[in-house]
């Protein structure tokens, strides 16, 4: 079985750039992927984080550790291409640059440009330093969600919701009830989104497809009362672990809206309780 995700971010390389330690591969951004305006910055940050692990598949650093992008222009389904350039290869971390372009009328137009750490998770956890962080008692808890058939589908939103967000059918998330008044009109106004998380086909979470999650809820802002499209800025991913199979608890919250602007915070669990990603992106405030 080929999972929707890994069909949508398969990625062909062109062979080696025009230096050492650079190489572009193409990728075909698929329609289901698009919210509002443009295509979904997480599942764009999932494409880069593939051509990342393809170009240092050789070093044994295939996990992305810290991913920070900007986000330069919308994109849109169609073909892209993303260039890489190793950075520096150590022996614990190596660190490419990444830019992800589309044509236009023959014009390369840039469309992210970013800089990705990758390393490997599973030697970045042993037991003695897992038990030393343990004791510190900074773990950060995951939120008091309600059970799952307590939760709202998010894919149940009405046609004309889904009609400009196609990206609601590519997800199984259930939004917590509290979180989600914003639907019926009846917005919190505290900026809080929480919820449990899979993929619509049930495809297991990866470091890869974390690089998506921390983007894949509705803009936070929603819950202030300000609908609409919400272009991303810059967006730092840091994934801290494997996540396990699961549902994945996910809550997206914000501090500060100023200056048109707002940031997203980010963190998500996976199905035992443990940290496995946390974001923050900076935003364009929604017009209405």
């Amino acid at each position: 079985m080929t999972f929707e995700f890994d069909r949508d971010t398969r990625l062909t390389a062109r062979g080696p750039g025009s230096g050492a330690g650079t190489g572009t591969y193409d990728a075909d951004l698929a329609p289901g992927w698009v919210v509002g305006g443009g295509v979904n910055g997480g599942y764009l940050l999932a494409i880069i984080g593939r051509a990342v692990q393809n170009e240092l598949a050789a070093t044994g650093h295939r996990d992305p550790f810290s991913v920070s992008a900007h986000y330069l222009s919308a994109s849109v389904p169609g073909p892209a291409y993303v260039e890489t350039r190793v950075v520096r290869t150590g022996g614990r971390f190596s660190t490419v640059a990444a830019t992800l372009y589309q044509d236009v009328d023959g014009v390369p137009v840039a469309r992210i440009a970013s800089h990705a750490t990758y390393g490997d998770l599973d030697r970045a956890h042993d037991e003695r330093s897992d038990l030393e962080a343990a004791a510190l008692g900074l773990a950060l808890p995951p939120p008091d969600l309600p059970p799952l058939e307590e939760c709202v589908l998010s894919s149940d939103a009405p046609a004309e919701i889904k009609k400009i967000a196609p990206l609601l059918d590519r997800f199984g998330t259930r939004l917590d009830p509290a979180t989600a008044m914003w639907a019926v009109g009846k917005p919190s106004r505290r900026g809080v989104i929480q919820g449990w998380f899979k993929l619509a086909d049930d495809r297991p979470l990866d470091p890869i497809a974390l690089l998506l999650v921390v983007d894949a809820l509705p803009p936070v802002t929603f819950d202030l009362g300000m609908p609409g499209w919400a272009p991303t800025l810059e967006l730092t991913a840091h994934v801290r672990a494997r996540p396990a199979p699961g549902w994945a608890a996910v809550r997206h919250q914000t501090r500060t809206v100023a200056g048109g602007l707002f940031e997203e915070d980010c963190e998500v669990w996976d199905s035992t309780g443990r940290l496995v990603a946390q974001s923050r992106q900076l935003a364009l405030q929604p017009r209405g």
